[in-house]
């Protein structure tokens, strides 16, 4: 094997000083910045007359490599780079040499496109690589050139699935080309390309496996690179790789294929992606012992075979991240990139197996349960693209007939003029803008759920109104203003259980966010606890219209009233429901006793009260009224009289946990709702348990109680022990 490489980069040179312009002279201002480093005293700053606060925050510090631009590169321009012999094409004169480091290239690009992301800049990860920023430069290299091809048609279906969705973080850079080079010429052909090298490769393959004489009959094959005891291991090493950047690239354009079409064919492309990454990890101990004799080690390990990679520096487009500082990056290392486009693949299977139900209720549990693996930026963006197309539903079914499906009302109303109506439009638009924010990452989502809360309660009053009128005409008009007052009608409950469902989820994202302490743990409780009743009772109101309706159009008159006790029996959902709600009341309480008994230490905070964090943590629920009429003072009349002599009388654990347990027969054939029952029963389980020891040990004061989320991500449990 060959120990040194045909085109090594040379030391650099000394730096020549920046060629003036036609309007400008460069000078050394060092001498200048050295004299006032002996006057400045720690904490001072050189300024202008006009300097200001706002600008301090802006400010840059000279050579700070995190802050500077400038300091941090070893080139000025990519031109000065190329000469000096960064990214020489070939990249060396020994075929065996030259393959190694085209692998290291690959694996060093993959590394650099998990971390871009991750929300890193394109410009310091992925395009880093001088053979991205130069197409042209490696068209004489089929390997390197078709790989590159690949990588930008690749980066370029991303970039534009993320910006169309919008579920970026908003101060993320990570839809920022900064005017890279994201398409060459000829890529749209990069398949074309990318399969040539790979039958090229598999030919070669084919040969050195051969029989010695079918090798006769194969000489005209040239081999992959010298050594013939290596050729089938590098062979196999660079086909896994070629062949997951092609199952990758089939992959996105089958997701982006219309109302779904293209899922099933992306499942079998996700599959090949799996299983080549598995063939990539098997390949990596023969890269590993056959690298001796190459380039310096790897520090940040980013390639298989530990070796640094060819063609790469992050400082060159330092300048392209302007008007902010250059981020400080760190390339995740291999074992890390490959791990991230596993579980990347793993949740994009999880979104092409969903069956796009046409149900509004079904696609936003859908995310929700989605949400709980954390999925990344990429995987997001595909499933609010698949949710929302053209402002329907999978781009097949119209809002207005999901909303009338969703209300409870028969088919007919999904062709009614009503939906023209302006406020129905409006209702429209916000279960779009729903559908995308609840795709976003948790804080975003959080936040944005807040401040459509206002919204949904506007909305809501304006149908109350047009619902009022539509009740006065009722009775004297035609038929189709009486079945415009039933569309109201069915519509308006579901608007009201929809705003209380995102309330719910407002507040379960703040314990996903950890933004509670302890000390919020009893307001937190009791805002959920009276979040849910009102959900509980909507729920309910909204089914039992929908019965009604039902029973209409299949009974007789006669049968009606005999059957009238039937219509308001409370149903598996709301009962699920109602376990939630003692499991929140009695966590209220518990806390609230344990605070007017003095078993948990007061927050003594000089800068707020506990007024002041009732309002910050509630604020965006209570601009929206939800519920109506609670306050500060509700919540301090509710829990200030809590003490465990009063909640012997009613545990509400134990009734928690005895509905979870009645209700999970009617759940049989929904694995997540019977999960998240058993949850709410081990939870209820262990608090009633507990409540009984402290109120046992009242006055024992070596009893010492914590919280933990060990059976339920936003339900605590109570753990006793003594000190």
């Amino acid at each position: 094997m060959a120990e040194d490489r045909a085109s090594e980069p040379p030391s650099i040179p000394p730096r020549a000083s920046i060629p003036s312009g036609e309007n400008s002279v460069w000078a050394d201002v060092s001498p200048l910045l050295n004299a006032a480093c002996q006057d400045l005293q720690e904490g001072e700053l050189i300024h202008g007359d006009n300097f200001n606060l706002f600008a301090a925050m802006s400010a840059l510090e000279i050579m700070d490599p995190k802050m500077d631009s400038g300091i941090a590169c070893t080139y000025y321009s990519l031109d000065e780079a190329i000469e000096n012999g960064v990214a020489p094409v070939p990249i060396s004169a020994d075929k065996t040499t030259d393959v190694q480091c085209v692998i290291d290239i690959m694996d060093h690009l993959l590394a650099c496109e998990a971390t871009w992301h991750k929300g890193h800049s394109l410009a310091q990860t992925v395009y880093s690589c001088l053979y991205l920023l130069r197409p042209e430069r490696t068209s004489s290299h089929a390997l390197l050139h078709s790989y590159c091809k690949v990588i930008r048609a690749t980066c370029k279906a991303i970039l534009s699935a993320v910006s169309e969705s919008r579920t970026h973080e908003e101060e993320d850079l990570f839809t920022m080309a900064y005017g890279l080079p994201l398409s060459g010429d000829g890529d749209e052909k990069c398949l074309s390309l990318l399969n040539a090298v790979e039958e090229t490769i598999s030919r070669q393959l084919r040969s050195c496996k051969a029989s010695s004489s079918k090798r006769r009959v194969s000489e005209d094959i040239e081999p992959l690179q010298n050594n013939p005891d290596l050729e089938e291991g590098y062979c196999k090493a660079l086909l896994c790789r070629l062949r997951f950047r092609k199952h990758f690239y089939h992959l996105l354009m089958s997701m982006k294929r219309p109302q779904g079409r293209g899922l099933e064919l992306a499942r079998k492309h996700i599959a090949s992606c799996i299983s080549e990454i598995d063939y990539i990890k098997k390949c990596s101990d023969f890269l590993r012992v056959n690298a001796h004799g190459m380039s310096e080690q790897n520090l940040e390990n980013t390639t298989a075979s530990g070796c640094q990679p060819i063609g790469f520096d992050a400082s060159l487009n330092c300048r392209l991240s302007a008007p902010t500082p250059p981020r400080s990056i760190k390339i995740l290392c291999w074992e890390k990139a490959l791990e991230y486009f596993m579980k990347l693949l793993q949740d994009l299977d999880v979104i092409c197996s969903y069956t796009l139900a046409p149900s509004l209720e079904a696609a936003l549990l859908f995310v929700v349960k989605f949400q709980k693996s954390q999925p990344d930026l990429v995987a997001r963006a595909h499933l609010q693209l698949l949710l929302v197309q053209d402002g329907k539903l999978y781009g097949r079914d119209p809002i207005f007939s999901m909303i009338t499906r969703a209300a409870g009302l028969p088919e007919v109303a999904e062709m009614h003029d009503i939906q023209k109506n302006e406020f129905m439009v409006q209702l429209g638009q916000l279960v779009i803008n729903l559908l995308k924010i609840i795709c976003t990452n948790a804080a975003w989502q959080r936040r944005k759920l807040g401040k459509m809360l206002q919204d949904w309660r506007v909305t809501y009053v304006q149908l109350e109104m047009a619902f009022k009128g539509e009740f006065e005409e009722a009775s004297k008009a035609p038929n189709n203003k009486k079945v415009c007052f039933k569309i109201y009608q069915h519509i308006l409950a579901w608007v009201e259980e929809q705003t209380y469902w995102i309330a719910f989820r407002f507040l379960n994202l703040g314990f996903e966010l950890e933004l509670y302490s302890v000390h919020d743990y009893c307001m937190v409780y009791w805002y959920t606890y009276v979040v849910l009743i009102k959900l509980a009772e909507k729920k309910h109101l909204r089914m039992s219209m929908s019965s009604d309706s039902a029973k209409k159009k299949t009974k007789k008159k006669r049968d009606s009233f005999k059957d009238g006790e039937m219509d308001y029996q409370i149903s598996a959902a709301v009962l699920f429901l109602q376990s939630q709600i003692y499991l929140s009341e009695g966590l209220s309480m518990m806390f609230a006793a344990l605070r007017n008994e003095h078993r948990i230490v007061p927050l003594l905070s000089p800068f707020n009260t506990e007024h002041e964090i009732f309002v910050q943590q509630f604020e965006l629920l209570q601009k929206a009224c939800v519920p109506d009429h609670v306050s500060y003072a509700t919540f301090k009349e509710s829990t200030m009289h809590a003490n465990f002599s009063t909640l012997a009388m009613c545990d509400y654990f134990k009734e928690a946990q005895r509905i979870a347990k009645e209700v999970k027969s009617s759940f049989v054939n929904d694995p997540d709702t019977m999960a998240e029952l058993r949850k709410i029963e081990q939870v209820a389980e262990r608090n009633s348990i507990a409540l009984n020891v402290c109120r046992a040990g009242a006055l024992d004061p070596k009893l010492k109680i914590s919280f933990a989320f060990c059976h339920h991500p936003f339900y605590a449990t109570a753990i006793v022990k003594r000190s």
